[in-house]
């Protein structure tokens, strides 16, 4: 097929050469390829936002603790920090197409586990189904990233990369507007302290009763994924049969050994790939104990459960509304602000705000937390930017490892449940509000990096 654009090098765009240009963005022998690929962006958005709230749902229906129910988030990012790498390898054997099937297939395939974890009405088969799809996440965005930059002429690389992650947070916020409206809101309104009664009970009645409130639960849990793996199956038929351009170099060796020695050695990436660990952990942990954390404000003002809980993921949709409109406003800055001092200045606000969250009552408290979002906003990208910088050659894989980093999703919200679980008061703050000292120690390690990193950059 021939192209009228060459594959982009990574070291191009990881050296700064996307500046103002007036070629097209998308190239129109690209245009077809480039849509279906960014349709893929907000497939993974809706992954990740419908699953936040199952911790405190799979906590109630399953009668679990927080910290059991954490086991989502462990199951779910765990896929992340296990196939990063081994994706990267297959992609760079192969090419970014078949990436994107595997991607698909696991997407698909884990979605659809559900059906038989639902009948089972047991924890692991979840698990199971979580971490099998993100092995599929963690496909496709290894994947669709690089693919998108290759799309065309270097000079409009990171232009087109955002214009493909703008999608993104569309599924996020119908992934959190799913979660509220058909999974939290059509739960049984039988509270913690009804179902372990029944439970407690031990009667054939009560006993059956718990059960068919389980299995209605679960079905209700159920039955978004299955929408979803049925989309993702028909996206796989779509780009299997499509003819997608090959943008990699075939004979493009990969020297796993080496690169993974010089990227060790690098200190910029190296501290890039911890911040980014702690920075995925920081938003989890908000955006997931923001319902145990508003639950348990608005149940003190008079609220239900139910309805506190309703009331708590509708402020989650209103964080990540404030999340996408601050990364606009972020990304306009960076035309003014060294990356690194922007990070800073984020990571700060972060704190304040987490501080905020701890101290402040009633709902104040709750306008702290969902206020971070507005920091947390262009941390990502903005960490991967800076931590690849200068690596050449070595970013295919270096990308690889900052995707894995995602597993600081599994064990800084557990050890957040871990703290909310003592249900004690320390001192005037209740175990709730206390857990939050981990985010702010996220922002802590993230702002220490941000600064750090200067040093690394252009001026």
């Amino acid at each position: 097929m021939n192209k009228p654009y060459t594959a982009i090098d990574d070291s191009e765009i990881t050296q700064g050469v996307n500046k103002p240009t007036s070629e097209a963005v998308v190239p129109k022998a690209y245009l077809v390829s480039f849509i279906l690929i960014t349709l893929c962006f907000p497939l993974w958005g809706f992954a990740n936002d419908i699953t936040n709230p199952l911790v405190k749902a799979f906590s109630k229906v399953l009668q679990m603790t927080t910290a059991e129910g954490t086991w989502v988030q462990v199951a779910f990012y765990g896929g992340y920090g296990a196939m990063a790498i081994p994706a990267a390898i297959f992609i760079k054997k192969f090419t970014y197409k078949a990436g994107l099937l595997m991607g698909l297939a696991f997407y698909a395939l884990g979605a659809l586990l559900f059906i038989p974890a639902a009948s089972a009405q047991e924890f692991v088969p979840f698990l199971f189904a979580f971490f099998v799809m993100t092995c599929g996440l963690s496909f496709l965005e290894t994947s669709a990233n690089p693919y998108v930059l290759s799309m065309g002429p270097a000079s409009t690389a990171t232009q087109r990369l955002n214009l493909a992650q703008a999608f993104n947070p569309v599924g996020s916020l119908l992934g959190m507007f799913v979660a509220t409206q058909f999974i939290i809101q059509k739960l049984n309104p039988a509270s913690d302290d009804e179902r372990r009664a029944l439970a407690a009970d031990g009667s054939t009645t009560a006993l059956n009763q718990l059960s068919a409130i389980t299995a209605n639960d679960l079905e209700v849990i159920r039955n978004p994924y299955l929408a979803i793996g049925v989309v993702v199956l028909v996206m796989f038929v779509i780009i299997a049969i499509k003819k997608m351009p090959r943008t990699e170099e075939k004979s493009e060796s990969l020297d796993i050994k080496g690169t993974f020695k010089r990227l060790f050695a690098n200190q910029n990436y190296r501290e890039g790939v911890i911040a980014q660990m702690f920075y995925v952990g920081a938003q989890i942990m908000c955006w997931t104990f923001i319902i145990h954390y508003g639950t348990e404000v608005f149940v003190n003002l008079g609220m239900t459960e139910q309805a506190a809980e309703a009331k708590s993921q509708s402020l989650n949709i209103y964080a990540m509304i404030i999340f996408c409109l601050s990364r606009f406003i972020c990304t306009f800055l960076l035309k003014y602000i060294n990356p690194g001092k922007l990070l800073m200045i984020l990571a700060f606000g972060g704190m304040v705000f987490t501080l905020g969250t701890i101290l402040l009552e009633g709902v104040a408290g709750v306008y702290s937390l969902v206020a971070i979002s507005a920091c947390m906003s262009l941390m990502f990208p903005t960490i991967y930017g800076i931590a690849l910088t200068g690596t050449g050659d070595d970013a295919k894989l270096g990308a690889a490892g900052l995707i894995m980093a995602i597993v600081g999703g599994t064990f800084l919200p557990m050890l957040q449940a871990s703290i909310i679980d003592m249900k004690v008061v320390f001192d005037t703050f209740s175990a709730t509000k206390f857990s939050f000292v981990w985010v702010l120690l996220c922002f802590v390690v993230i702002a220490t990096y941000g600064k750090r990193s200067q040093k690394h950059l252009p001026k």
